[in-house]
């Protein structure tokens, strides 16, 4: 038992290594100079530096030396919790992810709760009624949305919902120099802002979750301990949610952390799409400016929150289920 816990303690500190070198060494591999020019936004040239400007700025971030040397720095600033500082926005890359990480977190959570809540629902009710015409709507219904990639599902609820009928707000994460009269009024805000992005991701995931409550528990109805309960008489509700359904949802603990980075690539194209200010569109625009600091500690931030996840389903797996 102790060799396997070292061995997944070793897992995990490899895994770790070779994103932290993946996060040094694609943002290199990327065409362009970070120091070619200033954008601002989707193809806006602000400023245009000389050829004396750009071997400055690249003497100055250490660009000009051989990358091991780079990577060696890297990897002592990286020790200290120091995640570099900004070459477009000219800060230190912790307080710009600080300030924008609540809002990713805000929607990943929200979709991944909804899409947990709503894929087990749907799928329980496919596994109770299946080869039933409810069943067969729903599949091929949520199969159709779910091959749908998240930013058209994101474009159409734009144009339907907040363009055309103007029931949503069209981006952004909250009103801008609008009073409120309570804490009240201000979270609605940020809720409606919140709607649409949250529900592209839901539905761009909920299939998947879908899928594996009506499998999984569509097998475990035909287990003997469900037939035994019915042959007890016990009540049809206990037998749905406490023998049955309970057994059926503990492959989607495993889901859940596969979804999670799911709905973290998601998010980079719902905030894009929604102009909403998180690390998605904050990803979004370092990579069109080339800022290797800021690209690094997003993609460092995003792919820990996907470990941490993948650690805390191995840990209530072991729990729920001591057979693993």
């Amino acid at each position: 038992m102790k060799l396997k816990k070292k061995e997944k303690i070793f897992e995990y500190i490899f895994t770790l290594f070779i994103i932290i070198t993946l996060n040094f060494a694609l943002p290199r591999m990327m065409p362009g100079d970070p120091f070619l020019h200033n954008t601002g936004g989707e193809g806006e040239v602000f400023t245009t530096h000389t050829v004396e400007q750009i071997q400055y700025y690249r003497e100055y971030y250490g660009l000009d030396k051989p990358l091991y040397i780079q990577y060696g720095t890297y990897l002592k600033e990286l020790a200290k919790g120091d995640l570099g500082y900004s070459y477009y926005y000219k800060t230190d890359v912790l307080s710009i992810i600080y300030k924008r990480f609540p809002w990713t977190i805000l929607l990943v959570f929200s979709a991944l709760g909804f899409s947990i809540i709503f894929g087990t629902i749907l799928g329980s009710i496919s596994a109770w009624y299946r080869n039933s015409w409810q069943d067969q709507i729903l599949y091929i219904l949520l199969i159709i949305i779910s091959e749908i990639p998240a930013f058209l599902i994101g474009i159409f609820l734009l144009v339907v919902l907040a363009a055309a009928l103007n029931f949503f707000p069209l981006a952004g994460s909250i009103s801008h120099f609008r009073d409120y009269s309570s804490n009240f009024e201000k979270i609605i805000d940020i809720a409606q802002h919140a709607f649409l992005p949250v529900m592209t991701l839901t539905l761009a995931r909920i299939g998947g979750i879908y899928l594996l409550v009506r499998n999984s528990l569509s097998t475990v109805l035909n287990k003997d301990y469900v037939r035994t309960a019915k042959a007890k008489g016990l009540k049809e509700v206990r037998i749905k949610y406490i023998y049955a359904l309970g057994n059926a949802l503990l492959p989607l603990l495993t889901r859940v952390s596969l979804q999670l980075g799911a709905m973290i690539g998601g998010a980079i194209l719902a905030e894009s799409v929604f102009a909403y200010p998180g690390l998605g569109l904050l990803m979004r625009n370092a990579v069109s400016v080339r800022d290797y600091p800021l690209i690094q500690g997003i993609f460092l931030i995003l792919a820990l929150m996907v470990m941490i996840a993948n650690l805390t389903a191995d840990l209530l797996y072991k729990k729920i289920d001591p057979r693993v």
